[in-house]
Formats: C-alpha cells, sequence, structure tokens
C-alpha cells in the first residue's frame, strides 16, 4: 500500500504543477511575461532550493521528455509552414542556420574562454550549446503574443530556429568528444559528420512525411485516434532518425511541412489537436528543465554568466546576422530585428546536459552557463519582441476576427472539404452579390429548418450556410464569414477601391503617402503576400502611417480587390467618408482633385 501511496502522490504532484503552471500563464499573459520563463520558474521553485524541496537530477529522464516535446513542437511548427511562403526566405534562413551558428559559436566560445578562465576548446563548447536559436521559443512566443510579422521576415526566424538544431547537435557532440579525449566520434570528418547528420534527417523527413501523408489518407480510423496516429507517428520518425544517426529535429520539421501542404483527411482536427499537445509539452518540458537545475549552484559563475549571455545578445548575434544576411538584401531594420530575436530555450539547457551524460570534465559549469543565457534570452529578448516589432515597423495588423467554422469529415472525399459557417449581420459575405464561385452551397439552416440553396434564395443573418470547398481555399471562406470587430475602427477621411495589381508606387504619388523605398515597385497583392506569413484573407489590414490598405476581394489566395481607408486623427467637422469610384476610372475629375486635397492636407496634420 505504501508503493501506491507513493505513486498516488506522485500523480497529484505532477497534476498540481501542471495547474499551476496553466493557471500562472494568465497572470503572466496580462504582465506580458514569456511564458515559457513562467514554466522555468515554477520548475526552480519547486526544486531543491525553491519552497518544493524536491531533489531531482535524473538527466537521461530530462533528455528523453526534451526530445519527445521538441520533436512534437518541431513537427507542429512545420505543420503550419507553407511552402509558398518560403520564397526569398529559405536561402537567407539556411545560410543563419549553418554559418550563422558556427560564427556564433566561434565568437562566444572565445568569449566563454576567457572569462570562466577554460582552455579554448571548453570555451568552444559552450558556445556550440547556445548558439543555435530556439525553435519551441520562437514558435510558441511569437504566437502567444499574437505578434504578426512580415512574411520574409517571419519566415526566415522560423525555417532557420528549425533547421540550426543538426549543426548546433553536431558541434555539441563533436566537441565534447574533443573534450573527453577523442571519445565517440569514431574518426569521421568534421564534415562528413555533420552531411551525415543532415542528409540522413532530410531524407528520413521527407520519407517520413510523405507516408504520413499515405496513411492518413488510406487507413481508415475513427476520427478521433487520426491526432494520436499522427504524434505517435511523429516520435517514430524521431526516434528512428536519430538511430540513423541522422538530425530527428530537422527530420520531424519537414515531415510537418509536408503533411500540412497535401491534402489530408482530418487536418484541421489534428492542427487543432497540436495545439493543445504543444501547450502541455512546453509546460512539462520546462517545469522539468527547471527542476533539473539548482540555483545555489549557479552563484559561483553567474558573473560570469551573465558577461556571455550579454555578449551573446549584443555581440555575438547581431554580427553573425548581419554577415549571413547583408547579400540577401535585407534592410538594416530587418536584420537587426532578426539579430535580436535570437531566443534561446530548451535546446540550449537540452544540449548542455549532453556533456553531463558524457561524463564530460566541467560539465556542470556548461549547464549552469546555458541555463543562464536561457533565462536572461527570455527576459530580455522575449518580453521586448512585440514592442520592437512594432517599433521598426516589420508588424502586420490583421482585422479583428471571430469566425467559427464547422468542420464535416466526407470519408474519401480529399479534394473538398465540408464546412459550415453561422451568418452574422457584419460578415462580409452579407456585402457580396453571390456565393464565390469555387464553394458549392450544400444546404442552409434556418429557424430549425434545413433548407437547399434553392429553397434558401440568399444568405440572412442567423442562418448557417454548409458549403463544399478546395482544401486550400477554406480559409479564404473564413474570411468571407468572419465578423468584424467594427468598435476598434478608426473614423475614416475616405476609402478608395483598388486593384490588386495596382502599384504602391502609383498610390503614393496620387496621394502623397510615404512608401519604403524597397515597397514602392510592389503591387498591393505583392504587399499583402510580402507582410503576411499566412495567406491575406477578406479583411486583413497593412498600414502605412495613417493610411491602410485593406483586402477587399481574394482569388486562388491572391489579393484582387482592396480599399485605401484614410484615418480621421481629430475631431474635425469634415465628412467620415466621401464616395470616389476606382483610381482608374469614372468620378469628375473635379470630385478627386478636391478628395487629394483634403487627404493631403489630413496626411500633414497628422505626420
Amino acid at each position: 500500500m505504501d508503493s501506491i501511496t507513493v505513486v498516488n502522490a506522485i500523480l497529484l504532484f505532477g497534476a498540481a504543477l501542471m495547474l499551476v503552471g496553466i493557471l500562472s500563464s494568465l497572470v503572466a499573459s496580462r504582465f506580458g511575461a514569456p511564458l515559457l520563463l513562467v514554466f522555468l520558474v515554477i520548475g526552480m521553485l519547486t526544486g531543491q532550493d525553491g519552497p518544493g524541496g524536491v531533489a531531482f537530477d535524473n538527466y537521461r529522464l530530462t533528455y528523453l521528455i526534451g526530445s519527445i516535446s521538441l520533436a512534437i513542437i518541431l513537427f507542429d511548427g512545420g505543420l503550419r509552414t507553407r511552402i509558398a511562403h518560403l520564397g526569398g526566405a529559405l536561402a537567407p534562413a539556411i545560410t543563419l542556420a549553418t554559418a550563422g551558428v558556427v560564427l556564433t559559436s566561434g565568437l562566444i566560445g572565445a568569449f566563454a574562454a576567457w572569462a570562466l578562465d577554460l582552455r579554448l576548446i571548453e570555451g568552444l563548447l559552450i558556445g556550440a550549446t547556445i548558439a543555435s536559436t530556439d525553435a519551441a521559443a520562437v514558435f510558441f512566443l511569437i504566437r502567444a503574443s499574437g505578434l504578426q510579422l512580415q512574411r520574409r521576415v517571419g519566415a526566415v526566424l522560423e525555417v532557420e530556429s528549425s533547421t540550426n538544431d543538426p549543426i548546433a547537435v553536431f558541434l555539441t557532440v563533436m566537441l565534447v568528444g574533443l573534450v573527453t579525449a577523442g571519445a565517440g566520434e569514431g574518426g569521421l570528418p568534421i564534415v562528413g559528420r555533420f552531411l551525415q547528420e543532415a542528409v540522413i534527417g532530410g531524407a528520413a523527413g521527407v520519407a517520413g512525411g510523405f507516408a504520413l501523408a499515405f496513411l492518413l489518407n488510406r487507413v481508415d480510423l475513427p476520427s478521433g485516434l487520426h491526432p494520436l496516429f499522427v504524434v505517435a507517428s511523429v516520435v517514430a520518425l524521431f526516434a528512428l532518425s536519430a538511430v540513423l544517426h541522422g538530425s530527428g529535429f530537422l527530420a520531424v520539421y519537414l515531415a510537418g511541412i509536408i503533411v500540412g501542404n497535401r491534402q489530408v483527411r482530418a487536418l484541421p482536427a489534428i492542427v487543432a489537436f497540436h495545439d493543445t499537445i504543444t501547450w502541455l509539452c512546453q509546460i512539462v518540458m520546462f517545469i522539468v528543465l527547471g527542476l533539473l537545475v539548482t540555483p545555489s549552484q549557479l552563484l559561483p559563475s553567474l558573473g560570469a554568466s551573465l558577461a556571455i549571455a550579454a555578449a551573446l545578445i549584443f555581440v555575438a548575434r547581431p554580427v553573425a546576422v548581419a554577415l549571413c544576411l547583408l547579400p540577401f538584401g535585407f534592410s538594416r531594420k530587418e536584420i537587426g530585428f532578426v539579430g535580436w530575436v535570437g531566443l534561446r530555450g530548451a535546446v540550449s539547457i537540452f544540449l548542455a546536459a549532453i556533456p553531463t551524460l558524457a561524463g564530460a570534465p566541467n560539465a556542470q559549469i556548461y549547464f549552469n552557463v546555458a541555463f543562464v543565457v536561457v533565462i536572461v534570452s527570455l527576459l530580455v529578448q522575449g518580453w521586448t519582441i512585440t514592442g520592437l516589432a512594432k517599433r521598426l515597423g516589420l508588424a502586420v495588423r490583421q482585422a479583428t476576427r471571430s469566425v467559427h467554422r464547422i468542420e464535416i469529415d466526407l470519408p474519401g472525399q480529399l479534394a473538398q472539404e465540408m464546412v459550415g459557417y453561422a451568418v452574422t449581420p457584419r460578415c462580409p459575405i452579407l456585402a457580396r452579390d453571390a456565393v464565390p464561385k469555387w464553394a458549392t452551397p450544400v444546404f442552409v439552416v434556418r429557424d430549425d429548418k434545413i433548407l437547399d440553396p434553392v429553397q434558401a434564395v440568399g444568405l440572412k443573418p442567423g442562418d448557417y450556410g454548409y458549403f463544399l470547398a478546395p482544401h486550400n481555399r477554406v480559409a479564404e471562406l473564413d474570411g468571407l464569414f468572419a465578423s468584424t470587430d467594427a468598435g476598434r475602427a478608426r473614423p475614416a477621411l475616405g476609402e478608395f477601391a483598388l486593384r490588386g495589381d495596382t502599384a504602391l508606387s502609383e498610390i503614393a504619388d496620387l496621394y502623397g503617402l510615404k512608401v519604403e523605398p524597397g515597397d514602392s515597385h510592389l503591387t498591393v497583392a505583392e504587399a499583402f503576400d510580402r507582410r503576411f506569413e499566412h495567406e491575406p484573407a477578406v479583411g486583413d489590414v497593412a498600414e502605412f502611417g495613417p493610411a491602410t490598405l485593406v483586402v477587399r476581394g481574394i482569388d486562388d489566395g491572391r489579393v484582387t480587390r482592396a480599399a485605401l481607408r484614410i484615418e480621421d486623427q481629430d475631431d474635425e467637422d469634415e465628412p467620415e467618408t466621401v464616395p470616389l469610384s476606382p483610381i482608374d476610372g469614372g468620378r469628375r475629375p473635379g470630385a478627386i482633385e478636391r478628395m487629394r486635397e483634403l487627404v493631403r492636407a489630413r496626411l500633414k496634420r497628422s505626420a
């Protein structure tokens, strides 16, 4: 009975920690604190030096939990990455993930050797453990904060953080072998070992991704088992790649990209499930990492650790990013932001545990330094991401939309999805003359009656409409049935209709707007493609000072119609709206000139 009591006590303790972590996230969100830091602190408070007094030093269990959690989180990151959005970001991201990691490792490693009075090889080992950015931290903090970055910047950060783990793991393992007199390298040349990790991991990821997509479409599973089947497959793929001496991290990320960009049965349910399980993985992983550290052991090297963290954040990372991104034509603002968002997280602590498992000398120092660097990174960088993105003009704002999509899984139907929506008084679909031609109305629920499209005649507020739509266009329907938060919009001086192929330079010349030099050659559609990581939806906005471009029409994921809105900044008695035709036609020249003068006057007052 004593053993059963102990097991029950452990279950109670673990569940209580989870509940505390979840509830603490509410407080952290109110104060803008990085949630990952909150979970880490909870683990530390529960540990040996905290009020909890729990002694935990099981590095193998920590390694196991970290491996499973990171595999699931990286797969989720790939699952949400659109291949079409990687154009222009892949080459710079891969450069950062390879040359950038080596540069960062070398710079910070040399400084660490001096700061801690270690051999150069030991300093380089510290540099290797903290050289890579953490995909889990980047994905999680950006999405948890609701931050929407311009497409190229966001894609570079996510691809870099997801693909730089193989070289960081390789450098760490190689240097651990050198520190312990060469054990464990098996005579493989350095470059050959890295290529082996990348090639085997990449091949396993591509093959595993296609195999998983095939099985999801061919195996007739009960609907609730699809997400669990995916999670089990992801962990198996990660482990198989690692057993074959490939990069499991790279494998699961590539598999996620492939599954997320193919027509797969129950994909919405899989994505929704991963929303939940990634939270669980983050909470468990960071609480366990917090339990593993003993704060009193951090004190002897705290000063040097803080100096290393400062050198990494303010010198090594920015220098490496600048050298890697300058050849690709990034602006100073973009380079500065990417250099700042070098978030360190669980991967750094995870890698710092490898020297302990290998019995390397001074292993505790590596772990302690990595832990302090992660805390400083989450505090300094994690707390400032959103504000810096807005200050540099790299954050894009979406219209506040609320949409509830009902999904019906149709067996054997992969090309199209059955979706339903509530029709609210403020959803954009009511302003259209007809439903998009690619969406087939199936039936309408009105006043507890099911009507076919002919009986319903049209959609009315209070209806529920059900449609068959292509898998890749469901997001467009979401935008048409989303209720916009009209109360947050400011009064507008005027709204001008634009085509998607209208050049920003033409708009700037016509209305006196200031457009960044690097954007002047873009069309309206290209401007939205560049700013948003996802496919634009009806109601999305792109801000240019007091002027805002609003998406009004989408065709096959491309903006075809937009509106230029000039927002009123004061309370003068001028008309809130002045009706005008599109730029290219129709109204009297005198009316157009009058509107131009009003717009320019408003812009001068708001400048």
